[in-house]
């Protein structure tokens, strides 16, 4: 009877340890348009990015692991609040607005936005007052776009799902330029892929900020987690190697 009783114990700890093992998944929201943070690599059909590559490295410090899931920047937020998602891992500010309806994590990076012109613009804009009689586009949920409207200057603001086809409209004519990312910008730019276009160095960011991960509000043990996997891999140069790996 010991024996048997020995084997059901062992059997026990083993469903609870799969049982724990399976509650250590997360799903995590990402963009497929935020290169180099979170992108659809085409190749294989996943979204890849720094900010995957963090979240990962997160999980790898802190005994979970990640489930990508990819959705529109704008769906995001929506997504996390109704538990469609367990954390947000893209290029997201931990904007004041955003902190009262979810929780943020320690910094994981800061800049701020770039403005693109085409290069038979040769104009030196400085900041938004420059763009007086212009249409420019922003993404749809970014803080860009809402700077962009208070600002007043600009004679259209049009909104965007995505930075690509911001750059597209730029390109063919239908905008005079384009805010976003700066680092996303400049990426795409480095790549060739819009040789149309030029990023405005003379430009200096009037929504300047750092990025976040997100989880729902009052998730502390998640955000606890995070938080410390974060510092783990700044600390002993993992968080650099990533940067290093994306040219930031």
């Amino acid at each position: 009877m010991i024996g048997l009783r020995t084997v059901l114990a062992a059997l026990a700890m083993v469903a609870a340890g799969a049982s724990a093992q399976a509650q250590t998944v997360y799903k995590v929201g990402s963009t497929p348009t935020g290169t180099p943070f979170t992108f659809l690599d085409a190749k294989t059909n996943t979204i890849q990015g720094m900010m995957v590559d963090v979240i990962e490295e997160i999980g790898k410090d802190q005994g979970f692991k990640v489930e990508i899931q990819p959705m529109q920047f704008s769906a995001l937020i929506a997504a996390l609040t109704s538990g469609k998602i367990d954390i947000i891992s893209a290029a997201m500010y931990g904007s004041p607005e955003r902190a009262k309806v979810v929780d943020f994590s320690k910094d994981v990076y800061a800049y701020g936005e770039g403005l693109v012109v085409s290069t038979k613009d040769e104009k030196d804009y400085a900041g938004f007052d420059d763009m007086k009689g212009k249409k420019v586009g922003a993404q749809i949920g970014t803080r860009y776009i809402d700077a962009l409207k208070a600002a007043g200057t600009a004679a259209e603001v049009n909104a965007y799902d995505s930075l690509p086809d911001i750059l597209r409209d730029v390109s063919n004519g239908r905008l005079d330029a384009g805010i976003g990312d700066y680092p996303i910008l400049a990426y795409n730019l480095a790549q060739g892929r819009f040789p149309q276009l030029r990023l405005v160095k003379s430009y200096k960011p009037s929504v300047p900020g750092p990025i976040n991960i997100a989880v729902k509000q009052g998730n502390a043990e998640l955000l606890g987690k995070i938080d410390a996997g974060l510092a783990a891999i700044k600390k002993d140069g993992r968080f650099d190697a990533i940067l290093k790996k994306w040219g930031l």
